[in-house]
């Protein structure tokens, strides 16, 4: 008797925490990666953009966005994104040469992520496009 007791409360405590009703975040990105791959300072903007989805029955709203350091600048989204609309998160990274591996924290009225906020990530390596030495070009080809 009391397994079936326990059983029956169970079920209904967990029914309830799947029907949450409210906004729901869902970002397109894998694993809210983006990747910006192997880039040249020279060529990229160091823009992209993290597009998500309102899958719930009410209004979403992005309260803060907020990066790891001032290198990464977010954007949010200044209306409320409608249940079953499309919105998106730019962020601008500076292309300083070296490793890309960013967090931007994202804090909302969600209410399938814990505490309303979702951890967005970049990744990638800015390259420095070679200098050619003038000198050593011109002495290489005296040589010649």
């Amino acid at each position: 008797m009391k397994r079936i007791l326990f059983l029956m409360v169970f079920s209904v405590f967990s029914a309830a925490g799947f029907s949450q009703a409210g906004p729901k975040i869902e970002f397109m990105a894998k694993d809210n990666t983006i990747d910006y791959g192997t880039v040249s300072k020279e060529s990229d903007s160091g823009i992209r953009s993290f597009e998500f989805k309102n899958t719930g029955d009410a209004p979403l709203i992005i309260t803060n966005v907020q990066s790891t350091c001032g290198c990464t600048v977010p954007s949010k989204p200044t209306e409320p994104i409608q249940p079953g609309k499309t919105g998106k998160i730019d962020v601008k990274y500076n292309m300083n040469p070296g490793a890309i591996r960013k967090t931007i924290t994202v804090e909302s009225n969600a209410v399938n992520v814990e505490g309303g906020k979702i951890a967005l990530k970049i990744k990638g390596e800015v390259i420095a496009k070679k200098e050619v030495n003038l000198l050593e070009k011109k002495k290489s080809i005296m040589e010649k």
